[in-house]
């Protein structure tokens, strides 16, 4: 059976793995230069800081098996179960978050390793040469392609929410103990994270994303929200020295959460992601996973 696989983001690559894992041949087209997707990391002053997702949960037998290979491999580590909650900074508790020390772009490129991903490579239609492809993109990108009924119909479903994410480097570390929040009713900020203490590195670095409505009305000048998110980074954790300010657009950044389906499916053309359930890192990897499952029969 040959698959193509359009998008190398964490759904993309999971799908991929498993097919290859079960005889397929695969390959994985994604116009990005690197996989990985929204498990993105870009290297500032000769480290990685993560401007994509956050963090992992994982609660999911299957996904925490994987995050536990992850794990002995060194690739990840425990994180932290304890967040502030602005407006008051009261700590909340919850799931264990899991960060990866080398970036969570190191992450996708440990399911991409020995695939057939060709990077750079834009697909403006569906590909033809293949027994079945899988969209592994958000649905108004798998739109652009002229999919068929069903999977136009499950990608029209999806609702987008875009975000800018701003890394922002201090000279020094002049807060406290973050190491990360979730800001609330705030106008331009919604979660700020102490990239070097989710990484281990304690390097003076914060990671703040932006409310959907910001980044709504800056798609098409994302530079222009880096001070905004700045300044509205130091007031709430009332830092006194200047960041530099580097920021990354994501115009498909957080779907709503759907239903309980893993994935569409028409004929031969398959749709997966984060979309199909609560948006997470893990339901990316679960809804690829449940693609090449159902492809292997």
């Amino acid at each position: 059976m040959d698959v193509v696989v359009v998008g190398a983001g964490v759904a993309g690559l999971a799908c991929a793995r498993a097919l290859v894992d079960g005889g397929a041949r695969v390959r994985v087209l994604e116009r990005g230069r690197v996989p990985g997707g929204r498990l993105a990391s870009k290297r500032y002053d000769g480290r990685y800081a993560d401007m994509g997702a956050a963090y992992l949960v994982a609660d999911d037998p299957g996904f925490t098996a994987q995050v536990a290979s992850w794990q002995t491999r060194g690739l990840i580590r425990p994180w932290t179960d304890t967040l502030r909650v602005y407006p008051g900074g009261a700590p909340t508790t919850g799931p264990v978050r899991w960060a990866a020390p080398g970036g969570l772009r190191s992450l996708a490129a440990d399911l991409a390793d020995g695939l057939d991903v060709r990077c750079s490579q834009p697909v403006d239609r569906l590909p033809a040469d293949a027994d079945a492809v899988v969209l592994a993109v958000p649905g108004p990108q798998a739109l652009r392609l002229d999919p068929p009924p069903a999977i136009a119909a499950a990608a029209r479903a999806q609702v987008w929410h875009p975000v800018i994410a701003a890394v922002l480097r201090y000279p020094t570390r002049e807060w406290d103990d973050l190491p990360g929040a979730f800001v609330n009713d705030h106008p331009v900020l919604a979660t700020v994270c102490d990239d070097g203490d989710r990484r281990g590195d304690g390097a003076p670095v914060l990671v703040a994303h932006s409310t959907a409505a910001l980044a709504a009305r800056h798609l098409d000048d994302p530079g222009a929200a880096g001070p905004v998110l700045a300044a509205a980074v130091g007031e709430l954790l009332g830092l006194s020295a200047p960041p530099v300010v580097d920021v990354h657009r994501w115009t498909y950044a957080q779907p709503d959460e759907a239903t309980d389906a893993r994935y569409a499916v028409d004929g031969d053309v398959w749709l997966c992601g984060d979309a199909f359930g609560r948006p997470r890192v893990q339901t990316a990897w679960l809804s690829g996973r449940a693609v090449a499952h159902a492809l292997l029969g």
